[in-house]
């Protein structure tokens, strides 16, 4: 018998109409928050960045690729990773099919992580996406983005990620037990997934930035971090629906390819 509440077709459908009224108010909402984006004044951006492409070196201005917006997904795969971030993987797997969709639209959806080309070139073919990853390797655009950071930084307390800083991280210091306890915990997990320890692993970040392309100059008009990608993990919205909602416990999510590896 199940423990959740239960009750007749009347009941529910009372109940049902109610919660309508709250989404339908949550979804003008939503409206007036899209509203609220668009009106930020745009920042120009002067400073050049340089990104290696499958085509080659390329500009930000590039990576437009002929449209007038650009979003750009900060995608988590450091330059020692071994394979990109598995929950920023499930990210990918959902914008991969409406890349084309957006760009009927004149929006160009493109990548970018600090991995070197080649890392991202062989991690994309695994998965089979066909989107636009750029590599930012020697360029300062994650870091001025707020999404990639430096082992200084993270020592100092000098991370700001998400509009906020961080506190210094606790680095352990030497030896058996203090090297098993830094290894340990969900974060430790998902950072063996990378092929990195929990440090390296979070000194990437996800995020999502919006450029505008007017008269040859780029601007910045857009980012959101953390929680704020939540609204664009179509996974997210399928499960908001579900019976049991997201029943996030323990390590959650895989790479598509892994979970037949159970």
């Amino acid at each position: 018998m199940t423990k959740h509440k239960t009750g007749t077709r009347e009941e529910w459908l009372a109940a049902r109409l109610e919660l309508l009224n709250a989404e339908k108010e949550l979804t003008r909402r939503g409206d007036e928050l899209a509203q609220r984006r668009q009106e930020l004044p745009w920042v120009r951006i002067d400073k050049e960045y340089r990104f290696e492409t499958d085509e080659g070196s390329a500009s930000l201005a590039d990576l437009f690729r002929g449209c007038s917006q650009l979003l750009v997904y900060h995608f988590m795969f450091g330059p020692d990773y071994t394979a990109g971030c598995p929950h920023c993987s499930a990210i990918a797997d959902g914008f991969d099919g409406f890349v084309v969709h957006l760009a009927n639209h004149d929006v160009t959806l493109s990548a970018v992580s600090r991995a070197p080309l080649a890392k991202l070139q062989a991690y994309k073919q695994r998965m089979g996406w066909t989107f636009s990853w750029a590599s930012s390797d020697r360029s300062d655009f994650n870091s001025d983005f707020s999404v990639g950071f430096t082992e200084m930084e993270q020592r100092a307390g000098g991370i700001e990620y998400n509009y906020r800083r961080e506190p210094a991280w606790q680095f352990p210091t030497r030896g058996f037990a203090s090297d098993l306890r830094a290894n340990e915990g969900p974060v430790a997990e998902i950072a063996a997934m990378t092929g990195t320890d929990a440090a390296t692993y979070t000194r990437e970040r996800p995020g999502m930035s919006a450029f505008a392309l007017e008269d040859g100059v780029v601007y910045h008009t857009y980012s959101t971090y953390a929680r704020g990608l939540d609204a664009l993990w179509g996974l997210y919205q399928w499960l908001d629906r579900a019976p049991l909602g997201r029943n996030e416990t323990g390590i959650w999510m895989r790479r598509h390819d892994e979970y037949d590896k159970r």
